[in-house]
């Protein structure tokens, strides 16, 4: 399959301006797939009603056929189509964080969806992106829209048309490049269908925030005990890892040092992931600085293509620095703990 490869600008406020999105939204009325920006990362998108086009989602990324995909909207009202009903407490967070990096777990009406789309699962997750060109693109095709992130499962996700076309080029019938996208991590994930709210995926809304909103949430036990079985599915699989083996290092960045030090007396070439106030500090053969530690936003930008980066370099392993475990640090360390496979060094 050739792939095409459409530029836009992000900040579209026209349809008129783009027929390449005309285009793209075309490919996904005919059932086909295409990867499109988000504020979070790339996404791979297809007719969320169609059991073909979902397959083509899950062929090209090498998706297990059991980890559901979430629906994207470009209007409130398109979500009346297929969910039963919608909470009082859900309308809240929709009013807050729509459009934005916050999906909501509902339960759906049968027989709208393609099941594929939500692993035959009793509920869906929705999401209304913040991207002028996702939202122009759901809004031309006239459809809900199932779109996990356009990458290769288990790898890093894409922040940028370049990680796609590295992953799917071949597989998918089109790319909108709408350049990189800004947040850097996924979309937080949050099951309104039972009385308390739970958080089933940290991301680009912080707990702190859907709790200035809504009061108390629960977090998914699964998020502190890698022994505890997920309510969400998905993550239930490992993601985001590079190559070859990562460690999460706790402790100083002279303790990393010292294992820098360790590893190269073996032979090894070593790679660190770090932030700007220390990047100057290791002696490492790769080093690749993800933002400003007092600035944990920056940090989650550059998060995935900081991961992806290691695969172009000469590195046998990598240390990473660890982060705060709040705000924002959560969906950060949440990517890094899967990223690494739960190694963590003491």
């Amino acid at each position: 399959m050739e792939t095409i490869y459409w530029e836009v600008d992000k900040t579209v406020d026209s349809i008129d301006s783009y027929p390449q999105i005309k285009k793209a939204a075309d490919f996904l009325k005919q059932n086909e797939v295409v990867a499109f920006p988000t504020e979070t990362v790339y996404g791979l998108g297809g007719n969320a009603k169609d059991d073909q086009a979902i397959k083509k989602i899950f062929a090209a990324k090498g998706r297990p056929s059991d980890n559901p995909l979430i629906i994207h909207i470009a209007k409130q009202e398109q979500i009346k189509e297929f969910v039963e009903e919608i909470p009082a407490v859900a309308k809240q967070l929709m009013e807050a964080f729509w459009p934005g990096a916050l999906t909501i777990i509902l339960r759906i009406k049968k027989g709208v969806l393609s099941p594929y789309a939500t692993a035959g699962l009793p509920t869906v997750g929705v999401r209304m992106p913040d991207h002028p060109v996702a939202l122009k693109l759901i809004e031309q095709s006239n459809l809900p829209i199932a779109a996990p992130s356009a990458n290769q499962s288990g790898k890093p996700s894409p922040t940028n048309a370049v990680h796609v076309k590295e992953d799917l080029d071949g597989k998918i019938a089109g790319i909108l490049d709408g350049g990189s996208t800004g947040v850097g991590v996924e979309s937080t994930v949050i099951d309104c269908t039972d009385q308390m709210p739970t958080i089933l995926r940290p991301g680009g809304i912080t707990i702190e925030q859907i709790e200035q909103i809504i009061g108390e949430v629960h977090l998914d036990s699964a998020l502190t005990n890698k022994e505890a079985k997920p309510k969400a599915p998905g993550m239930k699989y490992s993601h985001y890892a590079p190559d070859v083996p990562l460690f999460l290092v706790k402790g100083t960045k002279e303790r990393i040092q010292l294992l820098i030090n360790e590893a190269k007396q073996t032979g090894k070439k070593v790679g660190v992931l770090t932030t700007k106030e220390h990047k100057n500090y290791y002696d490492a053969d790769y080093i690749f600085a993800c933002g400003k530690r007092e600035d944990l936003e920056t940090v989650a930008a550059t998060l995935y293509e900081g991961l992806r980066s290691f695969n172009y370099k000469d590195v046998d392993v990598i240390y990473s620095e660890m982060f705060p475990d709040s705000g924002v640090g959560q969906a950060i360390m949440n990517r890094l703990m899967k990223a690494a496979a739960h190694r963590v060094i003491e």
